[in-house]
Parts: structure tokens; sequence; C-alpha cells
């Protein structure tokens, strides 16, 4: 019986010593909560967009035409043409002072057509707008030439014919066939027997031109920069009118 109680204390005790320790509670680290601010969401401001200002269209404004003006020649002496340039066939002269009444001008240059009547015969004519007082604007005068005025007809000449026209650079040179004007059939020594017509452009500005010539042959000026198309004629000019004209063929810029 004592050996036997000895026994199971000593098993007992043997089963003690090999029993495992008690595990340590694992430690657990608890995960901070860190608060991390939301960014600020910056909500961006409307622009203020600059649309542009509305302009007012510019409109020209159209001038204003007058059928007729009155004047006066405000030269010594002013002398009316059958054409609206200083190469053209005399018809009068008119006195300082005298009262004249306009009634248009010419496409290009200052010359004003007056009003000459009071007798069967008498034919309205041309002065330079230079010499003349008038009370108005004679830029307001109503366009005659070239589409509204004929220039009196020759009833000995005609035409003549263009030979060449030629450019080089902003010369222009133009031929045409000639025709002898009898020495009776010139108004007096210093006529020209040719009329040369030109709408051209001269430095910018398109003008209008009345060129006369003793030869069958012309040089003249024109140039690029304006709207206009530039054209021109040729007139024989006798002492009872004109034969013609004849167009030149316009030689475009290269």
């Amino acid at each position: 019986m004592k050996i036997k109680l000895y026994l199971t204390l000593l098993l007992f005790s043997l089963t003690s010593c090999n029993l495992p320790a008690s595990s340590p509670t694992p430690q657990v680290d608890s995960a901070t909560a860190t608060f991390t601010p939301p960014q600020a969401t910056t909500v961006p401001s409307e622009t203020a967009t600059n649309f542009p200002t509305p302009t007012e269209t510019s409109t020209t404004t159209p001038v204003p035409v007058v059928d007729t003006m009155k004047a006066k020649v405000s030269a010594d002496k002013l002398v009316c043409r059958y054409g609206p340039g200083a190469n053209y066939l005399y018809l009068i002269a008119l006195n300082h002072n005298t009262p004249i009444r306009l009634i248009g001008r010419a496409d290009g240059n200052n010359w004003v057509l007056i009003e000459n009547s009071g007798r069967p015969d008498s034919h309205d004519c041309w002065v330079n707008g230079e010499y003349v007082q008038a009370e108005g604007d004679i830029s307001h005068l109503k366009v005659m030439y070239p589409d509204g005025y004929q220039i009196p007809v020759s009833p000995y000449y005609g035409a003549t014919t263009i030979l060449n026209a030629t450019r080089e650079g902003d010369e222009i040179t133009v031929s045409w066939v000639e025709v002898i004007i009898s020495p009776g059939k010139y108004e007096n020594e210093n006529m020209f027997p040719y009329i040369v017509e030109v709408w051209h452009c001269v430095n910018g500005e398109f003008i209008f031109e009345t060129l006369g010539t003793t030869y069958p042959a012309i040089k003249f000026i024109d140039q690029s920069g304006c709207e206009k198309a530039s054209h021109g004629r040729v007139y024989v000019q006798e002492k009872h009118g004109y034969g013609g004209p004849a167009d030149i063929p316009w030689p475009n810029i290269p």
C-alpha cells in the first residue's frame, strides 16, 4: 500500500514537471488612429470673360449730288473749252466776276462743265474749277464726263488705230497710225492733233489726265495701288471737232 502511494506521488511529480508553462498573453499593438484633415478643396472662382466691345460699323455717308450750282469767275480771264482739259479746242473766254452756272464735273480732275446758253449754236463748255468761286462744293456736282457729255465730232476725220501699247515697269508707251491734219484744219499753231485721255494710278491716286501730242505716240506713268482699273483712249483733233476715240488696249501690271 505504501509502495503504491509512493509510485502515485512520483508519477504526479514527474507529470507536473513536464507541463508547459503558460504562454504570455500576446500584446496587440493597437493602431493609433491618425486623423488626417481632408485637403481643402478650392472651388475655382468664375473668371470674368472679357468679350470684345461691339464697335459701330462705319458706314460711308453718300456724298449728296447736285445738278447745278451758281458760281462766278475768279480769274482775270478764263477760257471755256470743248473738253475737260487745257488741250481741248477753245470756245469762249469769260471775264472776271462773270456769273456762271455749273452743271457737272469730270471724273478724276477738277474741271467743271458750265451752262452756255443764249444762242442757237451755243455749246456747254468746260473750265478749270480752280478759277471759279462756287456757292458750294464742286465735288458734289454730278459726273458728266466721260459718260454724260459728248465732245463735238469732226466731219472730216475718223478714228485712228492703236498700233501698240507696252509697259516697262510703271511706264506705258502707246503708238497709233498717224493721221495727217491739213494746215487749214488747225485751230492755231499751238493745237495738238492728238488728244490722249488717260484714267490712271499715280502715287496711289486715281486721276484723269488729258494729254496732247503732235506725234502719233506718247508715254505716261501708271502705277499699282488703286482700286479702279486704268484705261485710256486717243482722239484725233482738228478745229471742227474730234475723230474717234480709239481705245487703248491697256497693258496689265505683271
